[in-house]
C-alpha cells in the first residue's frame, strides 16, 4: 500500500497513525518531495474520478489565478496538479493498481482498516 500527501498535514499524520496502529503495511510519499507523475495522477483521477482528486479549498488552489481556475476540466486539472502536487487532496491511499481512496473520510478509513 502506498500513502501520498505531505509530512506536516494533520489529516495524513491522522491516516499514518490509524495504519500504525492497525499494523498495515504502507510506504509514505510526500508529494513536495516526490512528486507523483502525470500517468499516476491520471490513473488516480480515474479511479476516484479527478473532480474528488481536486483540493479546491487548498492555499494553493487560492493561490492561482482566476485564468488558471476559471473553466477548469479533467484535462486542464490533470495538468494544475502535474505542476502544483499540493493541489491533490490528501492523502491518497494505493492499494493495488486500481484501488485509489482520496481523503481520510469515515468511508474510506472502513475501506482501508477491515
Amino acid at each position: 500500500m502506498n500513502l501520498y500527501g505531505l509530512k506536516n498535514c494533520d489529516t495524513c499524520r491522522k491516516a499514518k497513525k490509524a495504519l500504525d496502529g492497525a499494523h498495515v503495511r504502507y510506504a509514505f510519499h510526500d508529494v513536495r518531495e516526490e512528486p507523483p507523475t502525470k500517468m499516476q495522477i491520471g490513473r488516480w483521477a480515474k479511479a476516484a474520478g479527478w473532480e474528488k482528486l481536486l483540493n479546491k479549498s487548498s492555499t494553493t488552489w487560492r493561490g492561482l489565478s482566476d485564468a488558471e481556475k476559471d473553466g477548469v476540466t479533467e484535462k486542464k486539472a490533470l495538468a494544475l496538479m502535474a505542476e502544483h502536487p499540493t493541489l491533490i487532496k490528501r492523502p491518497v491511499i494505493e492499494n493495488g493498481p486500481t484501488q485509489v481512496f482520496v481523503g481520510w473520510s469515515k468511508e474510506v478509513q472502513d475501506k482501508v482498516l477491515n
